[in-house]
């Protein structure tokens, strides 16, 4: 058992507030937080810890939680950065061969070595601002053998020291080798089971928006999911709405991103259902879009908000999540309490985890120790990075 003590605790107990624990202690036993509360008032069973570490006043919170990404990828797409300062749009951009297409011509060339060490450097990147669990997509093999390559390399990225949740995404793009969307929705449904057996999918993920799939041939991706037992979440709403969020609602998804033209429709039937909101605000910024998603009525219909880096080479390269949750307040709205929450309990719960995400009793020891007084510095203060330890499973992962 090991005793950290003499932190400023933000828990996240209950449904909304910080939590704050001034002078803090937590008690650690298998990986597990077995107690939480005011040093103070320490509990009996604290005497038998053989480790006591000083907090000195620090800034204690859960460890983050970056619920969509797409680390795993060869190649870079920056110049389509410039392409879009010129006025080319993300859809005009895909169809002339770049966009996500582009991103699955580096993939497939590359091997797994070479897309291990791609990876490795972002993942690294993401542990190094607290992130203590990570979502990865593949989608830039949209072929048996790269769908299979880049989620083997995802899982291997839990080798680091991150708690690696995994989604396949072979519905992101239509392949340059069909013509035919449905013929190649019905491909991805028959590569899914032999993927699950290899234990290589934790979720299911497709893009449904007029560049990619309609919300029928993703129901038909979604249904062979859920013969599997798996659980669903969409790529929703992002260029337009097709009514892509409510479909997913009807499959209990656990959750629904992007958002931006989501409509009161989708926002029900994601309320209904229990599906979290991610929002991604480094697409929004990086794509220049103007169109904001329904913060309000989302908060309204108590749809839980999640944020996510959605790092990927073409819409959204940023390895920053506290970057990410400055700007979930300035350009959405939230409020710094929201914003860690949506980094932390909220994006646990857009994975399906509800042992992470608040420092209470029973949850994971996954947590990180930050140079502040209070935790709304963290979506304030941009572009500096205040960690000094990240902690999982009870485990120092080094000083940052």
């Amino acid at each position: 058992m090991t005793l950290w003590r003499g932190g400023r605790l933000a828990t996240l107990a209950g449904e909304s507030g910080w939590g704050l624990v001034d002078d803090g202690a937590l008690l650690v036993e298998d990986g597990l937080l077995r107690w939480v509360g005011p040093a103070a008032e320490l509990p009996p069973e604290a005497l038998a810890a053989h480790e006591v570490i000083e907090l000195g006043g620090a800034l204690v919170t859960p460890g983050l939680v970056d619920c969509h990404t797409h680390l795993v990828y060869a190649g870079n797409r920056a110049h389509e950065f410039e392409l879009r300062l010129q006025g080319a749009g993300y859809a005009e951009i895909a169809r002339a061969g770049g966009g996500i297409r582009s991103t699955v011509a580096a993939t497939r060339a590359a091997s797994e070595t070479e897309l291990l060490a791609g990876a490795t450097r972002r993942a690294q990147a993401l542990m190094g601002e607290g992130v203590t669990t990570l979502e990865v997509k593949s989608g830039y093999g949209l072929d048996a053998a790269t769908e299979a390559r880049m989620l083997r390399v995802a899982r291997r990225l839990g080798e680091l020291g991150v708690d690696v949740r995994t989604t396949y995404l072979a519905a992101h793009a239509l392949p340059p080798e069909f013509d035919d969307a449905d013929a190649y929705v019905d491909t991805v449904c028959r590569w899914l089971p032999a993927l699950h057996v290899e234990g290589l999918v934790d979720a299911v993920d497709a893009f449904c928006e007029h560049i990619a799939f309609s919300p029928a041939q993703v129901a038909r991706v979604f249904d062979a999911a859920r013969r599997l037992g798996l659980p669903v979440k969409l790529h929703a709403e992002q260029l337009s709405d097709q009514g892509g969020a409510a479909m997913a609602a009807s499959f209990q998804a656990l959750s629904c991103d992007h958002l931006e033209y989501l409509g009161t429709d989708g926002i029900q039937a994601m309320a209904r259902a229990g599906t979290v909101a991610v929002l991604l605000p480094g697409a929004f910024y990086a794509l220049r879009e103007t169109r904001l998603p329904p913060v309000a009525a989302l908060r309204e219909a108590g749809v839980p908000l999640a944020i996510a880096t959605d790092h990927n080479p073409g819409s959204s390269p940023t390895l920053s999540p506290l970057l990410m949750m400055n700007m979930a307040c300035v350009l959405f709205g939230l409020t710094p309490e929201e914003a860690l929450r949506g980094m932390t309990v909220n994006g646990a719960r857009a994975l399906g985890l509800a042992d992470r995400g608040r420092l209470v009793a029973g949850q994971r020891a996954d947590f990180c120790v930050w140079d502040g007084d209070h935790p709304r510095e963290l979506a304030t203060c941009f572009g500096q990075n205040p960690l000094k330890e990240r902690v999982r499973l009870g485990a120092s992962q080094g000083e940052a």
